[in-house]
């Protein structure tokens, strides 16, 4: 009996201990799987463990490739400078989109596309991405000349360092403020100067968070003046259309069927899209 019950033991032994012996391996791939998977947190608490440690020393820069901090009491504001500009410059590069969009003239031109879009019931022709297109070679046109006067006035002296980053700020959004008050109506300027309680000041001391919202909602204004009047002759097509239909009986066809090619023959024979684009060019004042 003891021979056949250490048999069953050894038997026993050599079954459990593959198990256990996968287990071991299962528990260590479950780790190293959870250290690659939070390597990026392993690495910033061994930095952040570093960092403090080397706060209690004096002067102490560390760094990866041109970004270099420097931990110590001396040549502190400078370093402070250097890392607001790296933010500020971030920033900049988030907000650049909407920079784009709300103070060029991108607005207007991207609305009035798709009010021609829409009056010739056209819902995918021309697509999204062209019209997008259109509006961005647009405003580049129509922005070239403020581009050029903020860069001869304040890219290229602060280039050649002859003035200093606020002063080269300052000529850059004068021209840009230039731009927009010639485009947005006193009435909407004066709305955002009364709400932000400020006292009578010149145009051309306005701050920006003024001059912007008033110059958008002038924007919108004069974009929807000029859909409408886009709209105009088509209605016109439309009306002219199911009148005839209906004088003729044919009332179970939709207008559209007809409408749509004499929209598209007008809007062809009088050269709409040169028509559409001359204006909103003009409409700027050039």
């Amino acid at each position: 009996m003891n021979m056949g019950t250490s048999n069953i033991e050894h038997r026993t032994s050599n079954i459990e201990s593959p198990t256990i012996r996968r287990s071991a391996f299962g528990v260590r791939c479950s780790v190293f799987s959870w250290l690659c998977r939070h390597s990026l947190l392993v690495v910033l608490l061994c930095l952040f463990v570093s960092a403090l440690t080397a706060s209690a020393q004096t002067n102490l820069t560390t760094g990866f490739g041109p970004v270099q901090i420097t931990l110590g009491a001396n040549n502190g504001p400078q370093d402070v400078d250097s890392g607001i500009k790296i933010l500020f410059f971030m920033t900049l590069l988030s907000l650049a989109p909407s920079l784009l969009l709300l103070m060029t003239c991108f607005t207007r031109v991207a609305i009035v596309l798709s009010f021609v879009r829409s009056a010739l019931q056209l819902q995918g022709t021309p697509a999204n991405q062209i019209i997008i297109g259109l509006s961005l070679f647009i405003t580049y046109f129509v922005m070239a000349p403020v581009w050029e006067n903020i860069n001869r006035d304040a890219l290229v002296p602060y280039q050649a360092q002859k003035i200093t980053g606020p002063q080269a700020l300052d000529l850059a959004s004068g021209h840009i403020r230039n731009f927009m008050l010639k485009q947005t109506r006193p009435k909407d300027v004066e709305l955002f100067v009364a709400m932000a309680k400020m006292e009578p000041t010149s145009p051309d001391k306005l701050p920006l968070r003024v001059v912007i919202p008033g110059f958008i909602i002038s924007e919108l204004r004069t974009a929807f003046q000029m859909g409408f009047l886009i709209f105009v002759p088509f209605i016109l097509i439309d009306l002219v259309v199911a009148t005839v239909l209906m004088s003729m009986g044919m009332m179970m066809m939709p207008p559209a069927t007809i409408s749509l090619p004499l929209k598209l023959l007008l809007f062809v024979l009088v050269d709409g899209w040169s028509l559409v684009v001359q204006s909103l060019v003009r409409s700027f004042g050039m």
